[in-house]
């Protein structure tokens, strides 16, 4: 990439200034940036004051070949400016590696883990649900475009002891009204047949008084029983087994989003004893310890503010001890980078999680993304099934699949989003996705017309690529290994779409102020090679948000 040339370029001369003994030979960051504006270069680069008058001497003095000038702007920054000749090369390197281009290999091949999306299984996945699931879904192109070999994973909360599922149990056996929906009525009189027995020793057993308190035979609160007992969590789970399958079918085929692995709390973890093995595994490191009649994990001293609770006084495990147990899971399963995006409410586990980790003695890169809370502006007029929920199958029926998509990863992962509804129903240039998704029918339209006019792709006179336009485009282009490199390192999506936005336009205006099937033949041609070339950039750009590219509008 022509950035870490450019970077490459500045360190040596550095590194030569430091050996003469003219500052002070320590670690100095250099990184190449795209300036705020054209007048300041293609590139800009910050160095210490001491430094910069110096390094920008020494480069014109041995110009490297790319390079036109660069400018000292006091009192730190160097602009390099590129010859028009190297974008013009640069444009081919475009169409010989066609939907190759952009591709990096920072990950070389390790594989990788993305969990997200995991919602409980005891309703279907509302709007705030949409933004892991998106996020999570073109974070796992992205890597595996960057040289990971990735795996989606959702993990299913469907533990039979959990207080979500003996929730819905209770549900499910006419004895609370907790997720009550009509979906989920008619999944329970579907599962009759099961659940009568079920309900019938639970009321053999139990009684509920008027604060809904489960009571014993003897009329006293029966709290250990509600934390074991067998009639509500088994209920819980054959509802959420239905559910479930809603779910899958749900995210599948109408989100299209393919999970490599669904991972079932109680059959991969609690039916194969791992939580009783995680706590083995704890204890015979000595990284826990007793007190007030609880089990805790000395996660203080692994960088947590505090020790966690792993077991309950009443003998309950924590869902923490649940986490650590799925993440052995994963470490077993030789992911040497694991992401975790998980909602807005579990800010407060990361630490304790990475500290987990640290314990374990994970060698690769974990991390743990939050997806902030989303608002719906607009959404006065949208159907809503259960009280306040808005249900993500929903809002994909009113605004499609693909604006739904742009939208969500439009906005950084940890901003909170107020997802705009009524731009997302607009059919006109206002609305993002149809702007971009024009951009490239009207590349594929002037593909198809020079077939009939009988051109050819004209590179061998990419030197009259002259115009203010042209040379716009073809920088913008030859970005978008950068803009892969920098958003596979630090996962800001939002990058895609305001590039894809910034392209867009770029060749929008180029389509303005230059002719392509009017010209005269040697330009024709040498101009239809730079649409060839968009298309490919485009295509290449909006495969990665998981967005249609359509045939025509």
């Amino acid at each position: 990439m022509l950035r870490e040339k450019i970077e490459k370029l500045v360190k040596n001369s550095v590194n030569c200034l430091t050996k003469e003994s003219c500052v002070s030979p320590q670690k100095i960051e250099i990184i190449a940036k795209r300036p705020p504006k054209e007048e300041y270069g293609d590139y800009s680069v910050v160095l210490r004051q001491d430094l910069a008058k110096q390094v920008q001497e020494r480069i014109e003095k041995k110009k490297p070949e790319f390079l036109e000038k660069v400018e000292f702007l006091p009192p730190s920054f160097l602009n390099f400016y590129i010859k028009k000749e190297y974008f013009q090369k640069e444009v081919s390197d475009i169409l010989k590696k066609g939907e190759k281009f952009g591709k990096i290999n920072i990950g070389n091949k390790r594989k990788a883990n993305i969990e997200f999306v995991s919602a409980n299984p005891t309703s279907m996945p509302h709007i705030g649900n949409g933004r892991g699931a998106f996020f999570g879904d073109v974070l796992a192109n992205l890597l595996s475009f960057s040289g990971f070999k990735v795996e989606r994973e959702y993990y299913i909360n469907d533990a039979k002891t959990s207080q979500q599922i003996r929730e819905l149990g209770r549900t499910a056996i006419g004895k609370g009204n907790t997720y009550l929906t009509e979906d989920l009525r008619v999944k329970i009189k579907k599962l009759d047949k099961k659940l009568s027995p079920l309900r019938k020793n639970f009321e053999a057993n139990y009684i509920i008084d008027a604060e809904t308190n489960i009571l014993d035979k003897d009329g006293v609160i029966a709290k250990s029983e509600v934390s074991s007992n067998k009639e509500l969590g088994e209920a819980g789970y054959l509802l959420a087994q239905e559910v479930l399958g809603d779910i899958k079918k749900l995210v599948q085929k109408k989100f299209k989003i393919k999970f490599d692995k669904w991972f079932s709390e109680e059959k991969n973890l609690l039916k194969k004893k791992r939580i009783e093995k995680t706590l083995d595994i704890l204890k015979k490191k000595k990284l826990t310890y007793r007190k007030e009649g609880a089990l805790w994990l000395k996660t203080s001293k692994y960088g947590d503010t505090e020790d966690r609770v792993l077991i309950r006084s009443n003998n309950q495990p924590t869902y923490f001890l649940s986490d650590i147990a799925y993440h052995i899971d994963k470490i077993k399963r030789g992911y040497k980078k694991i992401v975790d995006i998980w909602g807005a409410d579990h800010h407060g586990y990361i630490k304790r999680m990475k500290a987990a980790m640290h314990m374990l003695g994970y060698k690769g890169e974990f991390e743990v993304l939050i997806s902030q809370i989303v608002n719906l502006k607009g959404g006065e007029k949208m159907s809503k099934r259960a009280g306040n929920i808005v249900y993500l199958e929903d809002l994909v029926n009113e605004v499609g699949l693909d604006v739904a998509k742009y939208f969500y990863i439009s906005k950084s992962l940890s901003s909170q989003m107020e997802f705009d509804l009524k731009l997302a129903k607009e059919q006109s240039e206002k609305n993002p996705v149809y702007y971009i998704q024009y951009a490239y029918v009207r590349a594929q339209s002037v593909i198809k017309k020079s077939k009939k006019a009988k051109l050819k792709l004209g590179s061998k006179n990419l030197k009259l690529l002259k115009h203010k336009s042209e040379l716009r485009l073809i920088k913008k282009l030859i970005k978008f290994p950068e803009i892969i490199e920098d958003t596979a390192n630090d996962y800001q999506l939002h990058r895609l779409t305001e590039y894809a936005r910034d392209l867009a336009s770029n060749f929008n205006q180029f389509y303005r102020d230059c002719k392509v099937l009017d010209e005269e033949k040697k330009l024709a041609e040498v101009r239809l090679f730079l649409v060839f070339a968009t298309k490919i950039v485009l295509s290449n750009l909006l495969s990665l948000m998981g967005i249609s590219r359509p045939e025509k509008m």
